[in-house]
């Protein structure tokens, strides 16, 4: 009698995988699969009791897994969710003779429903720390003033101003949600704050609109209103406005944002701003995945210029972007170039450098760590002076390389090794089940592989000669690590049909016979075959999608 599986079975086994069927499968592939992997695990066809208890545990496996996909409701549920989500509260309400679109419908509304349990729980805390350090006396020094001084040998770098901003969200309903924030300033020993409450309303799928209190120890009461909307697919605008009471009293201001998109990369904004410094600005903004590019042109008082910048973004690990731009206008020409990259999980490093006139020369250092920013802008000259612009750009590059090298990198790798332990240890009773269940695989495959090897023997086919999966160490730098990897020549060649073998786009841990070796480590699949006689040999990703036999997998025997 068929055993019923376990939730930590069921929870860890990719159908897809499983099958060896594409996520995008028909009904008559799935069938196909599933009815050869009947035949390969039914229990009646095993007369050894080991090997039958055996075969009726993988055909459950099995049969479950053609159960989900062979369901269009269930199916739809497993591709958004996974097998989490079919056991997900509410999902017995939810009635079966909807389509997979209602089904998806139904169970994004479910979810909802648990979010929302979940929401006075949750805030999305942001804040920036600004530090504005003067060290302008590294390169404009007026030695002859101050020779009587004492210490005057020494550059004094000073912290001329600060700025501290902190907020964060409460949600109250699914569609209302509050908002409080505060900042403090200080700039050559004068300084103030400010705190502001908002209270934001998701009015529908087109638009929302927020509601602003505020007050400062410079500033008087501010009141203001935001309102963004949706015209249509590919337009929207934000409308800002709000009064500001002060000694000189009510100063109102308003500020509209119309834009529309280009097309799938490109967006145009057009906005005017009434106030204090009015201005009309209009810009154009093209993001792709190697490039952001922005021009912009404004008008107004006191401000007027014309900027250009691109950022060029390398699809690196680290995700290093360069960028470089250059902005004109009433008040001078800056010029600014610079670079960001990620140094960890959660940290990206950017320095940039400012050369303008009559600004002069600027290095800007900032750390984003989470939703929390770090800037620290270091002006270090009024004058143009080649000097502070070779020490602004190479200082920078020289310090992070040496960090890189010294404490990021072996600080990231013995963290990544600390997280692959643990995570072995809490799988390590998963993956020795996964191994048992995979060798009871192999044992119930021989005999069908024995079949399959004198077919293919007999027409001169496909024959998997070896075949390993799991982490390779080719590199000479890395022989200290330690090769993990496990033979699935017999899983292979039991997938063997008609002298072709296909493999699907997904990881090969989840195949019959196989197992992870290397939890949370790079794997890959080696295969030596034999075809018509000649040798082949191909090497795969974990998750590359493999067809075999093919010319470029041969091996040049007269070289």
């Amino acid at each position: 009698m068929a055993t019923a599986l376990s939730e930590e079975e069921l929870d860890n086994e990719d159908y897809y995988s499983l099958l060896n069927v594409r996520r995008e499968a028909s009904c008559e592939e799935l069938k196909a699969a599933y009815r050869r992997l009947c035949m390969l695990y039914h229990p009646d066809k095993h007369r050894d009791p080991e090997l039958k208890s055996q075969a009726e545990r993988l055909f459950n496996l099995v049969h479950q897994a053609y159960e989900v996909l062979s369901d269009p409701q269930t199916r739809a549920i497993y591709d958004i969710y996974g097998k989490r989500g079919l056991e997900m509260e509410g999902w017995e309400v939810v009635e079966r003779r909807r389509t997979p679109a209602e089904i998806r419908e139904e169970f994004e509304r479910l979810q909802r429903e648990r979010e929302e349990r979940r929401l006075q729980q949750r805030t999305n805390p942001k804040g920036t720390i600004s530090v504005g350090i003067d060290a302008t006396d590294l390169f404009d020094r007026y030695e002859e003033e101050y020779e009587d001084v004492s210490g005057s040998g020494f550059p004094q770098i000073e912290i001329n101003k600060m700025h501290i901003s902190q907020s964060i969200e409460a949600p109250l309903t699914a569609s209302d949600t509050a908002i409080l924030s505060g900042s403090l300033s200080t700039q050559n020993g004068n300084g103030g704050g400010s705190i502001n409450f908002a209270l934001r309303r998701v009015t529908s799928a087109k638009g929302w609109g927020e509601l602003e209190f505020g007050a400062g120890d410079l500033q008087g009461p501010l009141f203001g209103l935001k309102l963004f909307r949706n015209l249509t697919p590919r337009c929207f605008v934000t409308t800002h406005c709000a009064l500001q009471f002060s000694s000189r009293g009510i100063r109102p201001g308003l500020t509209t944002v119309l834009a529309r998109n280009l097309d799938k990369n490109t967006v145009g904004y057009l906005q005017w701003r009434w106030g204090v410094q009015s201005a009309m600005n209009t810009s154009i903004v093209r993001d792709t995945k190697t490039s952001h590019f922005t021009v912009a042109l404004q008008l107004g008082i006191p401000h007027s210029f014309a900027l250009i910048s691109y950022q060029h973004k390398f699809q690196d690990d680290d995700q290093t972007r360069v960028k470089g731009s250059l902005k004109a206008g009433f008040f001078g020409t800056v010029v600014e170039y610079g670079a960001e990259r990620k140094i960890s999980r959660h940290s990206v490093l950017g320095a940039a450098v400012s050369i303008g006139v009559p600004q002069g020369v600027s290095l800007k250092i900032k750390l984003n760590r989470a939703s929390q920013t770090y800037f620290f802008p270091v002006h270090l000259t009024d004058q143009l002076l080649p000097s502070a612009v070779f020490y602004a750009t190479v200082g920078p590059l020289v310090v992070y390389f040496a960090l890189h090298r010294l404490v990021i990198r072996p600080y990231l790798r013995a963290q990544k090794e600390k997280e692959l332990e643990k995570q072995r240890e809490s799988t390590a009773t998963d993956i020795l089940q996964k191994k048992q269940e995979a060798e009871a695989a192999v044992r119930l495959m021989q005999e069908s592989v024995r079949r399959i090897i004198e077919a293919e023997e007999s027409r001169m086919g496909l024959i998997i000669v070896n075949a390993w999966y799991g982490k390779f160490v080719n590199d000479k730098s890395k022989k200290s690590e330690k090769v993990k990897v496990i033979d699935v020549t017999v899983p292979l060649q039991c997938l063997v049909k008609d002298s072709k073998l296909i493999l699907t786009e997904a990881s090969k841990a989840g195949l019959p016979g196989f197992y992870d070796p290397c939890v949370g480590e790079e794997k890959n699949l080696k295969v030596l075959y034999q075809f018509r006689g000649v040798l082949h040999q191909v090497m795969a990703l974990d998750s590359e999608a493999l067809r075999i036999p093919k010319q470029s997998h041969r091996i040049d025997t007269d070289g």
